[in-house]
């Protein structure tokens, strides 16, 4: 098929927290023993690459302007405006190197772009604008923004070439050939959340568009392989001992997997059907009081869904089933179906540290505050296997009052921030 033939870019951010395995929640940082620990891994619409680059360029005026005579070093520049479109270059240069010849000749050959793929009435289009700007200033790449809803009306596939062609006028009526430009890389910001899909699945319009683009030669960013890689379910798996040696079996990479392992935090599966002892055991811990050591996650990208404290143990009572009649969490009992699309995760507790957080120009309150560092990657895979790009990209840097469950920033639950560097 078409999609056979297609190159695969990943621009991820993984994201961690310090985590303090002495104290847990007892919030006394005195004598603590931190180590890092993975959040997550994001693999579609990786936001704020662009507005966490000049968020530290704030930060490090400010430091020269409040602090005279001091450098600007210990606020580390922020490469991901420069890294992430290079990412974004190389894919688009493959491509345009691997099907030139069947781009047409002459008055007949159609531009090609770079499609960004957006939700409608998208709300952080500054992030995604300056993105777009360093495309083409950059690289002279052109960008082209349209939602799966127009894409439904204005994408095609030729099927002599696989080619993802797309009208970037709105005449829906007439596929008129000289308004179509050819898409080199699809990149997703849009289309991981049931809302992107208002009209259904199967025969949706947003489905169908989808389905569109990804039986396409088009780059995905991500394909749907990286896509799913990304889910909670399968990060908990990859923490499943033995999983790693599968992906880095040689023995000059044991100490890589050890240092891999040793930065998971506790994840564990609530499907009946693979659940094993140590994950029944940290059901029976959340059911026997130790709830709060935990956070109970779905399959949902952003900020608001999770389950903490006592919400976090009712939504396990109500998912269980007895098979003694104990409730008390000391017997043996059956996971429900409905806890299968969530996983169990160890809780982090992180160092605290006074901070003033500002949102929308206005001071939004002083206390102790918590951080989580996200480290921007790119990465590129031909279709035969062979990876053609791979660096680290830039960092995003979150910070929130310490009493506040969720995160992210777009949900409203966090502030955009800056890493200090101290010796």
């Amino acid at each position: 098929s078409f999609a056979d033939k297609a190159d695969r870019l990943g621009i991820t951010r993984s994201d961690y927290m310090l985590n303090n395995n002495n104290n847990a929640a007892s919030g006394d940082d005195d004598g603590a023993k931190y180590e890092i620990k993975q959040v997550e891994l994001n693999t579609i619409a990786a936001s704020f690459a662009g507005l966490s680059t000049r968020v530290a360029n704030l930060h490090r005026q400010f430091r020269q302007a409040v602090v005279p005579g001091s450098t600007t070093g210990q606020v580390p520049i922020n490469p991901a405006l420069e890294k992430l479109p290079l990412a974004f270059h190389t894919a688009h240069k493959q491509y345009k190197q691997r099907f030139n010849d069947d781009n047409g000749a002459g008055d007949k050959k159609k531009d090609i772009v770079v499609l960004m793929v957006v939700q409608e009435g998208e709300t952080n289009t500054v992030d995604q604008r300056m993105l777009e700007f360093a495309l083409w200033e950059n690289h002279a790449i052109p960008v082209v923004r349209m939602s799966l809803t127009k894409l439904f009306h204005n994408a095609r596939v030729d099927q002599e070439t696989g080619a993802l062609l797309v009208k970037t006028d709105n005449d829906d009526d007439d596929n008129d050939a000289t308004t179509e430009v050819e898409v080199s890389i699809v990149y997703f910001r849009a289309g991981y959340a049931p809302t992107d899909y208002p009209d259904g699945y199967n025969d949706g319009k947003e489905w169908l568009a989808r389905e569109r683009i990804e039986n396409s030669r088009a780059t995905k960013c991500p394909t749907l392989g990286y896509h799913l890689a990304g889910t909670k379910k399968v990060q908990q798996e990859l923490a499943r001992p033995g999983t790693l040696e599968r992906f880095f079996s040689g023995n000059d990479e044991v100490e890589s997997v050890g240092g891999m392992r040793g930065a998971f935090a506790g994840l564990y599966s609530l499907a009946q059907a693979d659940a094993t002892k140590e994950d029944m055991d940290a059901v029976r811990d959340v059911l026997n009081g130790n709830f709060g050591s935990y956070v109970l996650k779905p399959q949902r990208e952003g900020g608001g869904y999770n389950f903490y404290g006592q919400d976090l143990l009712e939504k396990v009572r109500k998912n269980i089933i007895h098979s003694n009649n104990d409730d008390g969490g000391g017997g043996d009992f059956t996971l429900g179906e409905e806890l299968a699309e969530l996983i169990l995760m160890q809780r982090l507790f992180p160092p605290q540290q006074k901070a003033i957080l500002l949102r929308g120009g206005q001071v939004e309150g002083t206390g102790d505050t918590i951080s989580e560092l996200g480290c921007f990657g790119g990465i590129l895979v031909a279709a035969d296997g062979t990876v053609l790009h791979n660096e680290f990209c830039g960092f995003l840097l979150r910070t929130k009052f310490s009493n506040v469950d969720e995160g992210g920033v777009a949900s409203g639950f966090a502030t955009l921030s800056s890493p200090y560097l101290c010796e």
